[in-house]
């Protein structure tokens, strides 16, 4: 089937880090979509109560706090006024909920179902119910991130057409969800077509008015080096509490190396700052 792209509807998926906000501010599309991983963790609570209320209105559902950098709601509401254009928030069930639906089991390296549950499916579903016909949707892999870029290339269907699989219903008598494969989206890479690099992205975003996260993505995302998280702890040691709790509390854990639990006890001879890790340390979680 030939796809007729002067047709189809543009999104740009949004992440809160500023590759993807550099997309938004380049690439005007039909709509931006950025998905809100939520976790129930009181000691975790988002501190403003009055911009909480403002996400919960967003995703109409209830938000108690992120598993990511509380500055990334910041980011997405900084980066709306920006762009002059409105971001559409979804959600999807809580980390602790998706960890319940997996009767306990704890995802990983090789098992990365949070990616599909809390980013990949909201949007989908979004999609499904909001937008007719083909979509093409925009990822933030810079020039430099080609092997990522072919590798999603190579899962395409044979209409060139990324698949997914979300609820669309009820059965009859209501007692299950009832699932359906959807085509997604074309995906198109703007930034490695316009050999577009990190730097360039650095140097744009330096004076603008968008405040931007240390790193976006969970704050104990197991992608990152256990130095890194031990760094991630001492900045926010209940977002990684929550981690290493509910890494006690169900079946496996996030990591086969050490749990979450000895990397918040580590003693370091030496203090680590920011500028000691880059984004080839945060992990991704394959927007």
């Amino acid at each position: 089937m030939d796809i007729d792209l002067k047709k189809m509807k543009t999104i740009n998926s949004l992440s809160g880090g500023k590759t993807s906000s550099y997309i938004a501010a380049h690439y005007p599309a039909d709509y931006d979509v950025f998905s809100l991983v939520r976790i129930e963790d009181e000691r975790c609570r988002f501190p403003d109560e009055k911009v909480r209320q403002i996400v919960e209105d967003k995703i109409q559902a209830p938000f108690i706090a992120t598993a990511e950098d509380d500055k990334i709601i910041y980011t997405m509401l900084d980066l709306e006024q920006y762009i002059g254009r409105e971001i559409t928030w979804v959600t999807g069930p809580t980390f602790d909920q998706v960890i319940e639906n997996a009767s306990g089991y704890l995802p990983n390296k090789i098992r990365r179902f949070c990616t599909s549950e809390m980013k990949t499916k909201p949007i989908a579903e979004w999609r499904n119910k909001n937008i007719k016909g083909d979509v093409e949707m925009r990822f933030g892999y810079r020039a430099n991130e080609t092997g990522r870029a072919k590798r999603m290339i190579e899962g395409l269907n044979d209409n060139g057409m990324t698949e997914v699989k979300i609820i669309v219903g009820r059965t009859k008598n209501g007692n299950q969800n009832k699932w359906q494969t959807i085509e997604y989206c074309k995906p198109s890479f703007p930034l490695i077509e316009s050999n577009t690099y990190k730097d360039t992205i650095e140097e744009y975003w330096k004076d603008e008015p968008v405040r931007f996260a240390y790193m976006n993505n969970c704050v104990g995302c197991w992608w990152r080096s256990p130095l890194l998280l031990s760094h991630m702890n001492e900045k926010e040691p209940n977002k990684m509490n929550w981690f290493a709790e509910t890494e006690e509390n169900n079946k496996g854990t996030f990591r086969s190396d050490v749990t979450y639990r000895e990397i918040m006890k580590w003693k370091r001879q030496i203090k680590l700052f920011d500028d000691d890790f880059n984004e080839c340390d945060s992990g991704y979680c394959g927007l």
